[in-house]
């Protein structure tokens, strides 16, 4: 290949490099709708996490905001198509960015529900004006039930935290009658879970949440991330996770170094460092550091 062709190449890829840029990357794809039963909805596309939305007579609640206020305003859109009611609640199950940056594409005044923790996250988080107009305005430490009514009845939503996993302000939300669970980013299907010990996130927390959400009369669980999901999967997904923990603790046990347990996993650092670590680098920290 000659100087030219190489140059012609190079300038290509920088060009590229530049068109995919944070600032200036492509269009979110498509927002879509799925009905997940009765008046349960999960939004999917546009940027950030996969979300939802309950339509009760009167209002609506929404679970999750997605990464961006453009997508906000497209996931707005959507549910404006299947009803007018206003949305009276936001009720997030987290504080990562692809799950409540999009609160400023909501208008303002409604009533936006977190855990007592990721409200100190987002305060610590949210810098301008815009988005401190949208910190949760009510928020819970164990339990909160909500109650809206459909028709003659009166349907409750029970928002759950069985304490810190993925994050420590982890929220479920429950509907009880209708068997379904909004779950945030408690599960990842086909991958590792991803523990931000930086929120005080813990990898043994994970599991005995896990087990909590199997202990749930639940038949659907719908997550960040991933699919519908069944029961089934979710204990295939708490095996995994234990038997790391466990293959590591054995290591741990015969002194093993975290170099040595990374390279058993196969675990390569990226060049320049991985922005969060391995659940293997978590899992063996927790049970290195002292308590």
């Amino acid at each position: 290949m000659n100087i030219q062709i190489i140059s012609a190449t190079l300038c290509s890829l920088i060009s590229c490099m530049v068109l995919t840029s944070p600032a200036q990357q492509q269009p979110s794809p498509t927002i879509s709708v799925e009905k997940i039963k009765g008046n349960i909805f999960q939004v999917k596309g546009g940027s950030g996490a996969n979300t939802g939305f309950f339509v009760a007579d009167k209002e609506v609640v929404v679970i999750d905001a997605k990464m961006s206020e453009e997508s906000a305003k497209q996931m707005i859109g959507e549910i404006r198509k299947i009803t007018p009611n206003p949305i009276t609640q936001i009720i997030l199950t987290h504080s990562d960015g692809d799950h409540v940056n999009g609160l400023v594409g909501f208008p303002t005044g409604i009533d936006i529900i977190s855990h007592d923790n990721t409200r100190e996250h987002l305060v610590k988080a949210f810098v301008t004006d815009q988005q401190l107009a949208h910190l949760p305005t009510t928020t819970f430490s164990d339990k909160l039930t909500l109650h809206l009514g459909i028709g003659k009845k009166d349907t409750k939503i029970d928002l759950l935290y069985f304490g810190p996993a993925h994050t420590n302000g982890d929220v479920v939300v429950f509907f009880p009658e209708e068997k379904v669970a909004f779950i945030g980013d408690l599960l990842f299907l086909g991958r590792d879970p991803l523990i931000h010990r930086a929120k005080n996130g813990t990898s043994f927390g994970l599991v005995k949440v896990l087990k909590a959400l199997l202990s749930l009369d639940a038949d659907i669980y719908a997550s960040g991330h991933n699919e519908l999901t069944t029961k089934k999967e979710i204990q295939d997904f708490v095996q995994s996770v234990m038997d790391k923990q466990a293959k590591i603790q054995t290591m741990v046990a015969a002194g093993k170094t975290l170099d040595d347990v990374k390279k058993a996993f196969n675990i390569e650092t990226p060049p320049g460092g991985s922005r969060w670590p391995s659940l293997v680098e978590v899992i063996y920290l927790e049970l290195t550091e002292k308590k």
